[in-house]
């Protein structure tokens, strides 16, 4: 019985410690979308995308960013029918000044980079974290 509490408990102190270490993203953040179009021709190293541009990013926004996150495209929504994006980027910041501030800084540092892991001319989006109910 100890045994099954301690495991219990050990189990608890993880899940609670990798929740305060997880980003929160509320209502009102600021979202930026970094769409990668699928299409003949196009590449994506998504190695590179993952383990150097994205950290790249987020060292240079700092405490600016909130959270981040990749979505690597598997498949489309409908059978036979090409996949839309190979990959979309997530920025997260609290307000709209703090991303035109952080993103001014070094939006031209991040572009340079791109030709790096891509030939894809990648689509933005910026929109405001809505919650459902």
């Amino acid at each position: 019985m100890k045994s099954k509490i301690s495991l219990l408990l050990i189990v608890l102190l993880i899940f609670v410690s990798c929740q305060q270490n997880s980003p929160k993203i509320e209502e009102g953040m600021i979202k930026v979308a970094i769409f990668y179009e699928n299409g003949e021709g196009k590449t994506f190293d998504m190695d590179y995308y993952a383990n150097k541009h994205m950290p790249m990013a987020a060292s240079l926004f700092g405490d600016d960013l909130k959270a981040m996150s990749i979505d690597k495209g598997l498949a489309n929504g409908a059978p036979d029918k090409p996949l839309p994006y190979v990959a979309i980027g997530y920025f997260y910041f609290e307000d709209m000044d703090t991303f035109k501030n952080s993103m001014g800084a070094h939006s031209e540092t991040l572009r340079v980079d791109v030709p790096n892991y891509t030939n894809i001319l990648p689509m933005i989006q910026i929109s405001e974290v809505q919650t459902a109910e």
